[in-house]
């Protein structure tokens, strides 16, 4: 893993970690992100239930030509998005370990042509090569959270 990076937004530098105060915020450090990443990439996103995660990757598809709805895809495993590159949005709430699961289950979203964002990562996928950034986010009450972005 590359040293932490200065990522911008909502006008400020972020060295590591940024106050968000809303949901504006998060989503601007998601589009941050988003102007470094190129296709193959994958971007950890962890967090509390509620914390942000979604509205995070959000912000990135956004940056990166997304106009449709983007939801979290907590049922279905994941969600693909067309943009400038195509995205897959990956959800892993329901599989802390992917052990005794089918072995290609994420091959159609960890794919070179696309930039993938994977929510609630298992064990497996965090030792991944292609894994080009880590993003933590925690509540600090209300509608204010800590991004912490390692690249």
């Amino acid at each position: 893993m590359r040293s932490r990076n200065t990522v911008r937004f909502a006008g400020m530098a972020l060295t590591g970690e940024k106050l968000s105060e809303g949901p504006a915020d998060t989503e601007a450090a998601g589009a941050a992100l988003a102007g470094e990443l190129e296709p193959g990439d994958v971007v950890l996103v962890a967090g509390d239930l509620g914390a942000g995660k979604t509205t995070f990757v959000r912000g990135a598809a956004r940056a990166l030509g997304v106009e449709g709805p983007v939801t979290s895809p907590t049922f279905a495993i994941g969600h693909l998005y067309r943009g400038r590159v195509e995205i897959a949005h990956v959800d892993l709430y329901r599989l802390p370990s992917l052990a005794g699961e089918e072995p290609g289950l994420l091959d159609d979203y960890l794919t070179p042509e696309r930039i993938a964002f994977v929510e609630w990562p298992a064990e497996e996928v965090q030792a991944l090569a292609s894994v080009s950034a880590r993003v933590r986010i925690e509540h600090l009450g209300e509608d204010r959270r800590s991004v912490t972005i390692e690249r």
